[in-house]
């Protein structure tokens, strides 16, 4: 990243530029600098020179030479994209008044490119996930129109397109969620809540679905435990990783939840004893849209959403998602939240870090 400190000098400062100039080039989220007339540099950010931008009084980069050179010929604003030690940046190189000296600000747009790639990936995954429900409703209700003297036929469609209702309903919701927690601060409607509250409310939410399935979800409440949290968002992730506990274990079998305090951190254990994860589909789980078993999510209704939004939420909490597994040998997800400090400075919960 081409970030400078907010401390940092310029070098070669001159008397023609004034130093209101320097002062704002200071402030702006751009490296920078200044060439006279006869082309030699007289002020730049420090950065520019261990980029190998500048060198001495000169200009070392082609590209921002040709640039310079284009605004000399006139008075208008040119910019370029120039790739500067293995980053994308944004160049503008313009007129400082009528002094003849040309300023060039260097924006790095690494981030920004990374950002509209995940953007752009995003729309693409979710416009290819919505496909498959809208498509089955779609061949469905053709079907159900040429079955119309065939109630046996007519049940098991309007059972399929139940079950594709539902799934589309939960994709467009946990898109929806995964927005609303990407661009929005949960701690600002944080509370202190013990994580008791928020387990046992998790485990109320996935118990149908576990005695479906003959699964025991054990849990033995420990002292309390005090995170700064919102509530609903730690819920919700709780709920995708029992949920997803349930899902992958075989029928009858037990999930474990423990909750522990060590140091200043709440670690909150949900151990299953399903089929459990390669080290490659480890390294992915986290990633949108990403499955380790298709047709189990198919099955399931599963979105590949859940564990993304469960990263977003501990992360937005200041804490972190933790995995174990092993093929065979089931899986452990534990979730590591700062603890609220016991004393009170200023009526307001101190939180570890």
């Amino acid at each position: 990243m081409l970030r400078k400190r907010k401390d940092e000098l310029v070098i070669k400062p001159v008397l023609e530029i004034p130093r209101e100039v320097f002062d704002i080039l200071q402030v702006i989220d751009a490296e920078y600098l200044i060439v006279e007339p006869s082309d030699s540099v007289i002020g730049s950010s420090l950065r520019m020179e261990s980029l190998g931008v500048v060198k001495g009084d000169k200009v070392a980069n082609e590209d921002i030479r040709s640039l310079i050179r284009q605004a000399r010929r006139n008075s208008e604003l040119h910019q370029t994209n120039i790739k500067i030690a293995n980053n994308e940046t944004r160049v503008r190189a313009f007129h400082i008044g009528n002094t003849g000296n040309i300023a060039v600000l260097v924006f790095d747009d690494a981030e920004s490119l990374r950002l509209d790639a995940t953007r752009r990936d995003f729309v693409a995954n979710v416009s290819h996930e919505l496909k498959t429900p809208i498509g089955s409703l779609s061949i469905l209700s053709e079907a159900i129109a040429h079955a119309i003297d065939d109630p046996s036929a007519l049940r098991d469609f309007a059972n399929r397109i139940g079950k594709e209702s539902k799934r589309l309903s939960t994709l467009v919701s946990e898109i929806i969620n995964l927005s609303r927690i990407q661009g929005v601060d949960v701690l600002m409607s944080a509370k202190v809540i013990d994580i008791n509250e928020a387990i046992h409310d998790a485990i109320d939410i996935s118990k149908t679905k576990a005695d479906s399935r003959g699964i025991k979800v054990e849990y033995v409440a420990p002292k309390v435990i005090e995170v700064l949290a919102d509530k609903p968002s730690l819920v919700s992730a709780l709920d995708n990783l029992i949920e997803n506990a349930i899902n992958y274990s075989p029928e009858n079998t037990t999930v474990r939840i423990t909750a522990t305090q060590r140091d200043s951190m709440a670690e909150i254990a949900i151990k299953d004893e399903g089929i459990g994860i390669s080290e490659s589909d480890i390294a992915r789980i986290f990633e949108r849209f990403y499955r380790v078993d298709p047709a189990r999510s198919r099955e399931t209704g599963g979105t590949g959403l859940g564990l993304s939004i469960v990263k977003h939420v501990i992360n937005n909490h200041g804490g972190d998602v933790l995995v174990w597994s092993e093929p065979g040998n089931g899986s452990t997800f534990t979730i590591r939240l700062p603890i609220v400090k016991a004393n009170l400075v200023n009526s307001s919960p101190v939180v570890d870090q």
